[in-house]
């Protein structure tokens, strides 16, 4: 009878034992399920769009929407190139022009060095918008 209880008893054991490994790992898989990030809205990634850059403008330089002079001036995308050349001044120095002439457009890229700072503004024309119009700021890139 003795043989029997033992037995008994180490076969409960086990299965408490086994129990308690279960509840152990389905609580822990409870919490990590919990704090897996899950996407609101899916993810689409690719490449992302080739650009029209220009010729002029150098390897690695970074288009950015505005440009910051200091003393409360800035150069914004649409600019027109008088307003930019007023307010660049004579601080700032040309260091080189390219012209990129098609029957579409005409693209001006100059590459500018203000105070230490180099940065290039595109300038086109927008013809098919307005005839005779000015150059306006089609892209800043800095370096």
């Amino acid at each position: 009878m003795e043989a029997t209880r033992v037995r008994f008893g180490s076969i409960l054991e086990w299965l408490l034992a086994a129990a308690f490994v279960v509840g152990a790992a389905t609580l822990v898989s409870m919490v990590f399920g919990e704090m897996r990030v899950r996407a609101v809205v899916p993810v689409i990634a690719g490449e992302a769009p080739a650009h029209d850059v220009p010729a002029g403008v150098p390897p690695r330089s970074v288009s950015v929407p505005m440009l910051l002079l200091g003393n409360g001036r800035a150069v914004r995308l649409g600019d027109r190139a008088s307003v930019v050349a007023d307010r660049l001044g004579d601080a700032s120095q040309v260091l080189s022009e390219s012209l990129d002439r098609s029957e579409m457009r005409e693209r001006v890229t100059r590459v500018y060095n203000h105070l230490g700072t180099q940065f290039v503004l595109v300038f086109e024309d927008f013809e098919d918008i307005e005839r005779n119009a000015e150059l306006k700021v089609a892209a800043i890139y800095l370096r």
